[in-house]
């Protein structure tokens, strides 16, 4: 009897999630046929088998926390030859735009010597646990909606091979409301529910948690008015070169918070006891909201990028975080974060500081506003946002803090600085 172990699909991981099981006991599978969804620290992956033969039994039930190395099924092989060779657990591909966030944070760092979940003695996961009826295709990601929706995607009509995130969506309009994640109701009060945290989220609450209690954290704020980038993005949105590329008022503030590190190195110091540290180059992390929670990808090396390259950057790295399909080397190595709370119409906020990082900017909504003409002295509609300035105060003081922030308002006041920076 073969053992399959949870490998090690990215560098670093230490535990995942088994999200969704392809296979019951009993099953006869090949080598390569997919077993079992895992929800890793970045993504959502599938684990084809090693193994040819059947099904014996499975270790851990969905929804359980695993650490590597750890058994998850048994497989009676039906051969005693050496296996085939085995692909490489595949991520989801990007024909999946329609999968719902999927990336996560939690278990990748230092490797402990215990495993923070273990499966007990008798657990195994019986047969008629996980009786299916014939498995109906979808992506990893729309699977796992449907479970915490409570649907049976047998029931939802299709065109293609796959239900997508689309079809589930339009049956479920169809159906009318009521479909609700389910909750485990609190059995000591009738007014409470209760609802397991996603492994995102518990890695958002960790980061955050590590960042209030380690750094002394305060922030500046500026108002200022941004007419005339929004006028160069409809001159962009014109342009050939950004004709595949969504662009936005995230792309020229990111342009002039890289312009502004330049100028400001210090802001993107890390602190270490007795000095700072100083990155080759900028690691620009953008701040994404998911269906799981928040997520930071890392665009590496920002600063070596064109205009027209950072903005291709920046729509496939949110469009990679919302799919869960990261690379786990995309969430390290940043040194300055950006995140875009405007797209949810606040005027600005107060962020709390990546681990590891000493500033990070946050955007707030871009509106029309009364706004003073400083040269006729007179009220005019413009285009205002409020940008506030999160920072580490051991690295940087108030005056450093401020200027850095004054010096990327003005380039989005007056985009045609850029070229004196």
């Amino acid at each position: 009897m073969a053992e399959f172990a949870l490998p090690d699909v990215g560098e670093g991981l230490t535990e995942a999630v088994v999200l969704t099981w392809h296979v019951k006991v009993g099953d006869t599978v090949s080598i390569n046929d997919v077993l079992v969804d895992i929800e890793t620290a970045k993504s959502i992956v599938e684990l084809p088998s090693p193994f040819a033969g059947v099904v014996t039994e499975l270790l851990v039930a969905e929804g359980e926390t695993v650490a590597v190395g750890m058994p998850i099924v048994h497989i009676t092989e039906a051969t005693t030859a050496e296996p085939a060779r085995v692909r490489e657990p595949e991520k989801i591909t990007a024909a999946d735009q329609d999968a719902p966030a999927g990336g996560v944070l939690v278990g990748y760092g230092p490797r402990s010597d215990q495993s923070r979940r273990r499966r007990r003695q008798g657990a195994a996961v019986t047969a008629s646990n996980t009786q299916r009826t014939t498995r109906v295709l979808a992506k990893p990601p729309v699977r796992h909606l449907a479970k915490t929706l409570g649907v049976d995607l047998a029931e939802v009509p299709h065109d293609g091979e796959c239900v997508t995130r689309h079809d589930l969506e339009d049956w479920l309009q169809a159906k009318g409301p009521g479909v609700q994640p389910t909750r485990t109701a609190d059995t000591k009060r009738g007014d409470e529910g209760r609802e397991a945290l996603t492994s995102v989220r518990k890695a958002m609450a960790e980061a955050m948690v590590e960042s209030a209690f380690t750094a002394p954290q305060a922030s500046v704020w500026k108002t200022c008015d941004v007419s005339s980038s929004m006028a160069l993005l409809d001159v962009m949105r014109n342009d050939t070169a950004y004709r595949d590329t969504s662009v936005s008022i995230l792309t020229l503030a990111a342009r002039a918070v890289l312009l502004a590190l330049a100028r400001h190195p210090e802001v993107q110091a890390r602190w270490e006891p007795g000095e700072l540290v100083f990155p080759e180059h900028t690691g620009l992390g953008i701040a994404v909201a998911t269906d799981r929670g928040l997520l930071v990808p890392v665009i590496a090396e920002a600063d070596q990028l064109t205009t027209p390259n950072l903005a291709a950057r920046l729509t496939e790295t949110v469009a990679l975080a919302r799919a869960g399909r990261t690379a786990p080397a995309n969430f390290r190595g940043g040194s300055f974060t950006i995140t875009n709370v405007g797209v949810f119409g606040v005027d600005g906020g107060t962020p709390i500081l990546v681990p590891g990082q000493s500033a990070i900017l946050a955007l707030g909504a871009v509106e029309r506003r009364p706004w003073v003409d400083p040269e006729k002295d007179e009220l005019v509609p413009r285009w205002v946002t409020t940008l506030s300035l999160g920072f580490d105060h051991r690295v940087l003081d108030g005056k450093q803090a401020a200027t850095f922030l004054a010096d990327v308002a003005s380039l989005l006041t007056t985009p045609a600085l850029a070229v004196t920076f």
